[in-house]
């Protein structure tokens, strides 16, 4: 008969019926696909006041738990739910994957996998989406200024006070808001940004393409080009995901892997919903890296 501490374990092992359920469904994809399965939720669509929602470096050690005794052969199917987040933390993050399952990882976005999101799909081999999904631009963000945003109207106000010198009194206000290094700043990000990006792109999706050298291109620009996506916010459906080039599978195609994935999707947000969680990191097996905030203000109705 187990005791008092020994039971206890028991239930904290268990989880709460949020994590049952979620669990069930986690390891009902993995034996559909007999591969394993990670998925990678962040709460900022039900707590956005709290900070931590994007990717950043604290979710390494997620990360390296659920890793932690998988069979690695089997290849990686990771599930994303993201805003997004710090490019350094995203390249140290793919950088660990792909020494973990080399380049058998496909990412599966049920709902929203924004900026450093859409970055992490595409270091994939494939973007497996539904009706539902949207990836969206990579363009960085530069102290939350689209950092294609700050050199464009430099490089305007430029041109304008170059042409016509009287405009230099209507300029100087907006340019003395920006330090001496922040041009460069800005340029720097966008190409760490973009470069990460395409070598990903090569080694793995496009790594069989003919002409996969413009094709990494194109959808570079097209992700990457924020007077072309007019918005760091923007949704890009399935449909402009395989326009630009991306490898994508409709979710819809596979009715099987369309209930389980979705299954495990509703039964995280609701766990987002329902509990003080904020970041879930969790594997098949039940093994998970929980971030949860011990005291949340929810907002006034």
């Amino acid at each position: 008969m187990p005791n008092w501490h020994e039971i206890l374990g028991e239930l904290k092992e268990a989880g709460s019926t949020h994590d049952v359920i979620r669990r069930k469904y986690l390891k009902k994809l993995s034996e559909y696909t007999d591969r394993n399965v990670i998925i990678y939720y962040s709460g900022w669509l039900q707590k956005p006041e709290l900070g931590g929602l994007q990717v950043n470096d604290a979710d390494k050690n997620g990360f390296m738990t659920v890793i932690h005794k998988m069979n690695r052969t089997k290849g990686l199917d990771l599930i994303l739910h993201t805003p997004g987040g710090e490019t350094a933390a995203t390249e140290s993050l793919v950088d660990y994957l792909k020494r973990m399952f080399n380049n058998n990882i496909r990412a599966i976005v049920p709902q929203l996998a924004m900026s450093a999101g859409t970055m992490i799909a595409c270091s994939c081999k494939e973007i497996i989406m539904g009706l539902q999904s949207s990836l969206g631009p990579i363009d960085p963000q530069f102290r939350g200024i689209p950092a294609h945003g700050i050199v464009e109207e430099f490089k305007r106000a430029y041109n304008e006070i170059r042409t016509n010198g009287a405009k230099a009194a209507v300029w100087q206000p907006i340019l003395a808001k920006y330090s001496p290094t922040l041009i460069g700043e800005c340029e720097k990000s966008i190409d760490w940004s973009e470069k990460m990006v395409k070598e990903w792109l090569l080694d793995n999706m496009l790594s069989e393409e003919d002409d996969k050298e413009s094709k990494a291109d194109k959808i570079i620009k097209e992700l990457g080009d924020h007077a072309l996506n007019k918005s760091h916010a923007r949704h890009l459906p399935i449909t402009k995901c395989g326009e630009i080039g991306l490898k994508v599978v409709e979710m819809e195609k596979d009715k099987d892997l369309q209930d389980l994935v979705l299954s495990i999707h509703h039964s995280t947000i609701h766990t987002l919903s329902a509990t003080n969680a904020y970041k879930i990191i969790e594997n098949q097996n039940g093994i998970a890296f929980i971030q949860s905030a011990q005291n949340i203000v929810l907002p006034r109705k």
